[in-house]
């Protein structure tokens, strides 16, 4: 049997006769700032309008939308895959059960024992279609273990629309009108979605976004997050290009469709037209549902009036577009799981404060690292969320700027590594990571790799290694790997191959970088320092002050890296890394076929002086480190000497301050004894 899902717009079919009349709009209702590109401006809008014929044409459709449904037929408009609207007979039925109430908490939402979910009925047409059922929202919601994921694939629509002219998202905190409670606004100026465009968002496995560098590509991330975060979603977009300026306003509501009982998803939305001539917005022409649709959104959605629907477009200029997410989901304790309370500048997760079992001393350095910070906070998670943001777009959480935060900058004693992933004897692309320590260690109980894809961060501090002996402990990397793809949550990748292959390399990286430098925070040091590798730059920086990599002559290097098994591979490359840092000539690693000849040839050249050579570069590195420590001794000793002036500068500061108040004390006393004296003189 041919199964295709469909997503369905509700109808006049389905609710009975409504009566819609037209609304005055304030004069800011579109807003006197949106222009044509003409260079002209647009009067305020005063009339809604109707193009159709509202009233008799609705009772004439519902009358016979009650015969439809007693025989199990309706006609309604229909959004399908590759189908036209008009190939389906029976869209709208509703359920004979009782409708269960929706459990306030997400993980118990889709469980209805003995109602809804226990007596769902498939029934299909003439051609055999399957309807996707409401528990499907509630199902594929389920992919996000954890509401900022969700909160994330919202922004990244947003990031994507910075190619439309998009300069800031906004994620604040709404109230719904009817009862007070607290909803979840984010808002950008991007293009906005014109009707089509809508519908497509609404609808499952629509893309269009054909960029190589668009975040988002699957067509499910708005559908999947809005319903993990809560019960119901309003989405009011403006649109405007050389022909017109549209607004359309859609509504998923999972509590609307649970509770009247439908079996299959239907998505009412309601499209206005501005008309340029007038000044006013009219209901777009075909729209035959206009007015049962309405109805609904009125009933279900948080504004209970045409004009208060409109109301939400005065904000958002002359394209863009706002989502508001209502009925949020609840978390075990019958509290929000979005907690808007604890900090006025930030969104968190109500109880996961991620508690660290450590030393006391480091505790609280453990505890408020950005790593153990970004589980619970918003705030922190959006600052790591893109590798690279333009400077002119900001995100804006609760009326706040969010910095834009750059792990790398955390590090020191960094080195930058190229690896060249193959699959099939063909290279995939080409990956610098950066890795070092943290700026914390030792006193960090952190470790592993921040893996971006596409600008866009899908494993933070991925731990590749489990370390003995705290091997690897402090060792942080960042990386971009674009040759990979990424679950469709975006909080992990597939398990490929290649993803194998990219694990493994991690995890030698990480060891190799513990191994060779774990003696620059005091622990043993495992293996001997070696020069840099020809697939590594060193750049290791300390705390507050630099110390350039170890400068070696090209014949020991080369005598090094033959006894190593590495020799130049072909020209030196130009590779920008992502991270804000460009690494001029970095080498690759991977050895080209006509390598071992190479090798061989190095080897024979090198004869018995490559002993000499090893020798000398090992005592030169050996001596340069010792140099390094005596420095850093110094320079300890500086700080220390400087911290010792700064007490013994506010001291003599405080005995000044003494000295000043005893004098003044003394110049009061002689006033007294002045004036004494004048007073004798005159008694005499």
């Amino acid at each position: 049997m041919n199964c295709v899902d469909i997503v369905d717009l509700s109808s006049d079919d389905e609710l009975g006769e409504v009566d819609v009349k037209p609304v005055k709009l304030e004069p800011r209702a579109v807003g006197s700032t949106i222009k044509q590109q003409n260079n002209y401006r647009v009067q305020p809008v005063e009339l809604l309008k109707s193009k159709t014929q509202p009233r008799k044409q609705a009772s004439e459709e519902n009358k016979s939308s009650n015969n439809a449904l007693s025989t199990g037929q309706s006609s309604t408009s229909v959004l399908e895959q590759g189908q036209s609207p008009g190939d389906d007979t029976s869209v709208s039925s509703m359920s004979a059960v009782s409708p269960a109430p929706i459990c306030r908490q997400f993980w118990k939402a889709g469980s209805y024992e003995g109602g809804l979910g226990s007596k769902v009925k498939l029934q299909t047409d003439s051609k055999n279609y399957l309807h996707v059922h409401p528990l499907f929202l509630h199902s594929n919601a389920t992919s996000h273990k954890w509401a900022f994921g969700a909160i994330a694939e919202l922004l990244d629509n947003a990031i994507d629309e910075i190619q439309n002219g998009a300069t800031f998202v906004i994620v604040d905190k709404t109230s719904n009108p009817r009862d007070g409670s607290l909803a979840l606004l984010i808002q950008d100026d991007g293009g906005g979605m014109d009707p089509e465009a809508m519908r497509r968002c609404m609808s499952f496995g629509f893309s269009d976004k054909k960029s190589k560098s668009a975040i988002g590509q699957y067509g499910n991330g708005f559908k999947t997050s809005s319903m993990r975060l809560g019960a119901d979603v309003i989405v009011f977009s403006r649109h405007l290009d050389d022909r017109s300026l549209t607004q359309s306003i859609g509504l998923l509501s999972y509590s609307f469709l649970t509770r009247t009982g439908h079996d299959r998803i239907v998505v009412p939305m309601v499209d206005y037209e501005l008309n340029m001539s007038s000044g006013t917005l009219d209901m777009l022409p075909g729209r035959e549902h206009f007015a049962s649709n309405l109805s609904i959104l009125l009933q279900w959605s948080p504004y209970s009036t045409e004009a208060e629907l409109l109301k939400q477009f005065d904000d958002l200029g002359s394209h863009g577009t706002k989502i508001i997410i209502y009925n949020l989901w609840l978390n075990n304790d019958g509290n929000s799981e979005l907690d808007f309370d604890s900090d006025p500048k930030d969104i968190c997760i109500s109880g996961d404060t991620k508690k660290v079992d450590r030393i006391p001393s480091w505790k609280a350095v453990n505890e408020q690292h950005i790593a153990n910070r970004f589980h619970h906070s918003l705030c922190v998670y959006l600052s790591i969320l893109y590798l690279r943001i333009p400077e002119t777009f900001r995100i804006i959480l609760r009326g706040e700027i969010v910095e834009h935060h750059n792990i790398a900058d955390d590090l020191k004693y960094i080195e930058y590594i190229l690896y060249k992933p193959q699959s099939g004897g063909s290279v995939e692309g080409a990956v610098v990571s950066t890795i070092g320590f943290l700026k914390e260690a030792p006193h960090v109980n952190i470790h592993g790799f921040c893996v971006y894809h596409k600008n866009r961060l899908i494993l933070p501090f991925w731990q590749v290694v489990s370390y003995l002996n705290n091997r690897g402990r402090g060792v942080v990397g960042v990386l971009e790997a674009n040759f990979v793809e990424p679950t469709h949550n975006k909080q992990d990748f597939e398990r490929t191959s290649l993803f194998q292959k990219l694990e493994g390399r991690l995890k030698e990286m990480t060891w190799e970088y513990w191994d060779y430098h774990c003696g620059l925070i005091g622990y043993q040091v495992l293996k001997k320092s070696r020069p840099p590798a020809s697939h590594v730059l060193s750049h290791f920086t300390g705390q507050g002050s630099v110390q350039q990599p170890v400068g070696l002559n090209q014949t020991s290097m080369a005598a090094d890296r033959a006894k190593a098994g590495h020799v130049d591979v072909g020209a030196v490359q130009s590779i920008t890394i992502s991270h804000g840092r460009c690494m001029q000539g970095l080498p690759m690693k991977r050895k080209e076929p006509g390598d071992l000849a190479k090798l061989e040839k190095v080897k024979c050249q090198e004869g018995t002086c490559g002993n000499t050579f090893l020798q000398h570069v090992n005592q030169e590195t050996i001596n340069l480190m010792q140099e390094n420590k005596k420095l850093r001794a110094k320079c300890l000793e500086y700080e220390k000497r400087g911290e010792e002036l700064s007490i013994k500068v506010e001291e003599l500061r405080n005995e000044v301050g003494e000295v000043h108040r005893e004098y003044e004390r003394l110049l009061a006393e002689l006033k007294s004894l002045d004036v004494m004296k004048d007073e004798k003189d005159v008694n005499m």
